[in-house]
């Protein structure tokens, strides 16, 4: 039996319920040079300012976290094909570390 239009209306409410319990406000301080641009582009798409500034800080998060440096230290931990592969000493276990933990704090508490 083909899906419905009220199905996929319910799935879509179901889906949109749960993105809705997982977000939460911050408020920031920023220059009036960044809130113009920041108006601008809410302008442009059509879209609030908050929902512009959610989906920038988003994207730059991916971004900062597919490109944080590995450092490699003096510590041999595998290796692969015939080649050392060293501990990382840069900020990613650090920042990882760091998001494991927050994240199940977070669990703990729900």
């Amino acid at each position: 039996m083909p899906t419905s239009h009220v199905s996929e209306l319910l799935d879509a409410l179901e889906s949109k319920a749960r993105l809705q319990e997982s977000l939460t406000d911050l408020n920031v301080t920023i220059s009036k040079e960044d809130l113009v641009r920041l108006e601008a582009l809410a302008c442009a798409f059509g879209l609030s300012r908050e929902d512009v500034c959610s989906s920038l800080l988003h994207s730059i998060l991916m971004e900062v976290e597919a490109k944080m440096p590995y450092r490699p230290g003096p510590k041999v931990i595998r290796i692969e094909d015939g080649d050392p592969i060293y501990e990382d000493v840069g900020p990613m276990p650090r920042y990882l570390e760091a998001k494991r933990r927050l994240e199940k704090e977070q669990l703990d508490c729900a």
